[in-house]
């Protein structure tokens, strides 16, 4: 279940003059012809899939139900538009406004955490024509980034496969506080395992890591910056003078690895120390402030020091350099200390991997040797920089229970016309085969029955069929009359269904690289209707004959 910090984060970031002047314009030229309140349909959906891969996550469900159960316009909002828009907009319009909720809207929609596709309309938006006008930047608004993050993110877990742990660093990177904040939910609801960020850990639930940054290293200079210097066991009984013991096994550990002693940078001791006494069961320097070597040495003694203590030492962070050699060296390491000195659990400590990593670069460090168990992201997962945006349109098709399709110049932004179902036929394994746009008031495709409908090839249609395993309705009824109607999900919850969903997703539509296209496709009665009103459109119009 989403908790109340969530549904308060939202009403604070989501405003419903969060959106463009244009959409007020709109509305009031609807209501002063008398057309406010006429049923509409509008719905949200992207024409491309994103990363020129084969699928996306549809995310930012839960945002959009609490905005819209919360839309209305205050007192000080109604002030504002009166101040921007043209002084001759009739006065009755703002009483109008300051009226305004959602009691009439319904809304179905795909569940959050689902693989999509491209043209699959992922919200069906209904009610009053001005309302659902008015929504249309701000649902766009919520679902375009938190989606395209959240397929970022799965990308990224694809690439590092299912056994390394992926830890979201991106906050100080990302466009903004609320950029930062929706990226450490969505890239954990895609498949990252971890974030930095304090204030996402709270509000969603997430699990936070952190340690230090090469700032609190190059912050110390001398042992007598160690403070206090002792450390009781983890069992109890007298303080020990850590600085002495770990000095002691310094010099063992150089002497095993064969390394002087004159390599040993008295600050980055005294940095390694003073943490690990602050907290001795969270000790995971980065080692790379001076040199990997130097950290390592380092890193060792006071390791070893606290495992003497019956302390349990986490690992180390590498930042810079060629990760993959550097861990396959560190992790040799670990395992000369661990036989040397008897320490079992030494050999299994983290490696955590950090230094600008993108999607390429995880995917040739999967195709070496290594030993990195952590990779942390930030950049390039968080402002998304092969592709900055996913695309989402709101499109009207339907008014009065009349069907509208946008006709244009660019054939690619064409629209599909009337109120659809959307339904994924799938093999007997389980996999999507197809999804098909049905008009709403068709039967649905049965498992085992052939179904003949025309799939969609860019601009262009190409008759098909198909007889699937099985059928899905693919979106829900998710809110009515003002009112959620299903409980609203945690990122918890959502980052499992796409998990799932990626799993039964087949390989071939899932590769990072030239993937299989998945075929989305129109039931036979849709394509009718498209034909029939491009042929309608094509013959034009002499209303401007008529008397």
């Amino acid at each position: 279940m989403a908790t109340s910090n969530e549904a308060g984060s939202v009403l604070n970031r989501v405003p419903p003059l969060l959106t463009d002047l244009y959409q007020f314009t709109m509305a009031y030229a609807y209501w002063r012809a008398g057309r406010h309140n006429e049923p509409a349909v509008f719905e949200l959906f992207f024409r491309d899939n994103p990363f020129g891969g084969g699928f996306s996550l549809f995310a930012g469900l839960s945002d959009c139900l609490l905005f819209l159960q919360n839309f209305s316009f205050s007192d000080d909002d109604v002030q504002y538009l009166r101040s921007v828009l043209p002084a001759d907009t009739d006065a009755g319009f703002f009483s109008y406004l300051k009226e305004l909720d959602c009691s009439c809207v319904s809304v179905s929609a795909v569940p959050e955490g689902s693989v999509v596709f491209a043209r699959v309309p992922l919200l069906e938006v209904s009610g009053p024509l001005a309302v659902v006008q008015l929504l249309e930047t701000s649902l766009l608004c919520l679902v375009n980034y938190a989606s395209l993050v959240c397929s970022n993110a799965a990308r990224f877990r694809l690439a590092a496969g299912p056994r390394r742990r992926l830890m979201e660093m991106g906050l100080r990177r990302a466009q903004g506080p609320d950029g930062g904040l929706t990226a450490s939910r969505y890239t954990y609801i895609g498949g990252f395992d971890l974030t930095s960020n304090a204030l996402a850990g709270r509000l969603y639930g997430i699990p936070v890591a952190g340690t230090m940054a090469h700032s609190y290293i190059t912050s110390f200079s001398s042992l007598e910056e160690v403070w206090p210097q002792t450390l009781k066991p983890c069992g109890g009984g007298d303080s020990i003078d850590f600085i002495c013991l770990v000095k002691g096994l310094l010099g063992r550990v150089c002497q095993l690895l064969g390394s002087k002693t004159s390599l040993i940078r008295e600050g980055e001791l005294a940095a390694f120390l003073s943490y690990a006494i602050a907290y001795p069961q969270n000790f995971l320097p980065v080692i790379d402030s001076y040199s990997v070597r130097c950290g390592l040495l380092c890193f060792c003694a006071v390791a070893l020091a606290l495992f003497e203590l019956q302390y349990r030492p986490l690992g180390v962070r590498l930042d810079s350099g060629d990760l993959c050699r550097q861990s396959l060296d560190v992790r040799r390491v670990f395992r000369e200390c661990s036989k040397h000195f008897s320490v079992p659990q030494f050999e299994s400590l983290i490696i955590v991997g950090t230094n600008s990593i993108s999607e390429q670069s995880l995917s040739e460090l999967n195709k070496k040797d290594n030993e990195i168990d952590v990779v942390g992201v930030g950049t390039h997962l968080v402002t998304c920089t092969r592709q900055p945006s996913l695309g989402c349109v709101y499109k009207l098709v339907e008014v009065r229970g009349r069907p509208r399709m946008k006709l244009s110049e660019d054939p690619e932004k064409s629209t599909l016309p009337g109120r659809k179902a959307v339904y994924r036929l799938l093999d007997a394994d389980g996999h999507p085969q197809m999804d098909v746009l049905c008009l709403c008031d068709e039967a649905a495709p049965a498992a085992g029955v052939e179904l003949q409908c025309f799939s969609l090839l860019g601009n262009s249609t190409l008759q098909c069929s198909i007889t699937p395993a099985q059928v899905s309705s693919l979106r829900t009824q998710v809110f009515s009359c003002g009112q959620i109607t299903l409980p609203l999900n945690s990122a918890s919850e959502s980052r499992e269904r796409a998990q799932i969903s990626l799993q039964m997703l087949n390989p071939h539509h899932k590769r990072l690289q030239e993937p299989l296209n998945y075929t989305v496709a129109l039931s036979e009665r849709l394509h009718s209707l498209v034909s029939d009103i491009k042929k309608g459109n094509s013959k034009g119009s002499n209303f401007l004959l008529s008397n």
